[in-house]
């Protein structure tokens, strides 16, 4: 724990998180600590606190944030100071390669070499299959009501060091600063935003992995495909978890009632660490009526013009409500932001939302938020008087300035051409004659496409893992991936 290149590790990954500019209840970000303290200085004396004991966390400074989707409730954050992020990083250095040996291979949350689309291809995976009952189930207040005791008895099930265990225990009970300046013991749970909490979190939850897992393990009732076979014809049903952080899904192959057990079973065991199931989002549904998960929609329906039936993985309706929202707050007439920060800004969202989703089945979706960025973003940089140009950056129509797009999936380069102030800017569909000339500061926007790796995650309908083909770079792809244009500020 207090070795010196644990500390420098975990200096390096706090300094290098997006959160580094956020201060904990004693005011200091990790730039304060590196001009006015020095690295050098700050570590060794966290290393001698650590070595003779008398290291304490701080308590964490509350941030409430509402939850995405507009429900109105909220999420509410725990913000540790710099020394304790980086004892919490020391720690999770230690802890995790321990706790990753153990851990079941149906968890994909916070977890090294693990993503969010690995656990959606499991789902398509094993919808494929026949497992077509789905209990898709939220555990409510996760992070902020698992049971203390119960936590640090399967934290000591792997660890033995009392100094590790002391400080584990010490950051669970290190107490809340509120919002409104009062501090608040911490009885259950372990606060979002730290580094150690996710790890915790998923610690807690491996008893629901291994419950619902257990007949999968060797010489279990399903550890085979001819014993899952022999259950199916004998009438009992086979299941399997997948589970991202606190969110879930239980998919059967079975019958509905078989769904409802393993609800119940669920719910028991649960119990003990302090957790239950949210009744609001906690619920039995067919595969055929489509299930959310991760702002995906996964539906097992029937391909068009065929009477073949197929999982297909869509994106979600309320990730595309999101998108437009920060979209429209970002293009707003009204807005002073300067016309070059909001297409970086845009950039920034586009990239990743496209990114994210570019192994759905989207190609609608994708070119219906195409026209729509454009018009909220083109049609408003026309005008002099939007998006603030006029105060925070050059007009627009400047004779030498142009508004270039490189749209769609071809190798073609695609622009589309309007008028702003006698200028020719990019608005049909067309090949651009001859490239945009001119000084600098002039509008660029280029599409944003990886390439579809197999060697590193497998096509929805595959195993994650397989290859396809003998180029993983040029294997063909599973789905289309058309992305946004993305738009950005070329400058000299």
């Amino acid at each position: 724990m207090h070795d010196p290149a644990t500390l420098i590790a975990a200096f390096d990954r706090v300094a290098g998180n997006r959160g580094a500019k956020t201060p904990g209840v004693d005011g200091r970000t990790v730039a304060d600590v590196e001009e006015y303290v020095g690295v050098p200085g700050f570590l060794n004396d966290l290393r001698a606190s650590l070595k003779d004991g008398s290291f304490r966390p701080l308590p964490v400074r509350e941030r409430i944030i509402p939850k995405p989707g507009g429900s109105g409730k909220v999420r509410r954050l725990g913000i540790p100071t710099v020394a304790d992020r980086v004892v919490q990083a020391a720690l999770k250095l230690v802890l995790e390669p321990i706790f990753e040996a153990d851990f079941e291979p149906v968890s994909f949350g916070f977890r090294p070499n693990r993503r969010a689309q690995d656990a959606i291809a499991e789902i398509h995976y094993y919808g494929t299959r026949g497992y077509r009952w789905v209990l898709d189930a939220d555990i409510e207040a996760c992070f902020d009501r698992i049971e203390h005791v119960a936590l640090m008895d399967r934290v000591r099930l792997r660890i033995k060091d009392k100094r590790v265990l002391a400080l584990v225990k010490a950051f669970l009970k290190a107490g809340v600063l509120t919002e409104l300046g009062d501090q608040r013991d911490t009885t259950t749970g372990t606060p979002q935003g730290g580094i150690l909490s996710p790890l915790l979190a998923n610690i807690a939850l491996s008893v629901l992995d291994e419950h619902v897992m257990a007949p999968w393990k060797p010489g279990g009732t399903m550890a085979t495909e001819g014993k899952r076979a022999y259950r199916r014809r004998t009438g009992s049903p086979t299941w399997r978890l997948v589970r991202y952080a606190d969110d879930f899904v239980v998919l059967v192959h079975g019958t509905e009632d078989d769904t409802e057990a393993m609800r119940e079973q669920v719910g028991e065991v649960l119990a003990p660490m302090g957790l239950r199931l949210s009744p609001e989002k906690t619920r039995v549904r067919h595969l055929s009526d489509g299930v959310d998960f991760l702002g995906f929609h996964i539906r097992w329906r029937r391909k068009r013009g065929s009477d073949k039936w197929y999982v297909y993985t869509f994106i979600g309706d309320r990730p595309i409500r999101s998108l437009k929202t920060k979209v429209r707050a970002l293009t707003h007439r009204q807005s002073q932001l300067s016309l070059e920060y909001v297409i970086v800004r845009l950039n920034q969202i586009l990239r990743g939302w496209s990114n994210y989703f570019k192994h759905a089945v989207a190609k609608d979706r994708f070119t219906a938020l195409q026209h729509y960025v454009w018009q909220r973003v083109i049609e408003d940089a026309a005008n002099p008087a939007s998006l603030g140009v006029e105060r925070h950056s050059p007009p627009i129509h400047h004779p030498h300035r142009a508004v270039v797009a490189y749209l769609g999936g071809g190798r073609d380069r695609v622009v589309r051409h309007g008028q702003c102030d006698g200028l020719s800017l990019p608005m049909a569909r067309t090949h651009d004659p001859e490239p945009v000339d001119g000084p600098a500061d002039s509008l660029t926007a280029e599409t944003v496409e990886s390439p579809l790796r197999r060697e590193a995650h497998g096509g929805f309908g595959e195993r994650s893992g397989k290859r396809g083909g003998s180029n993983p770079v040029t294997a063909p792809r599973a789905y289309s991936a058309k992305l946004l244009p993305r738009f950005t500020v070329r400058g000299g």
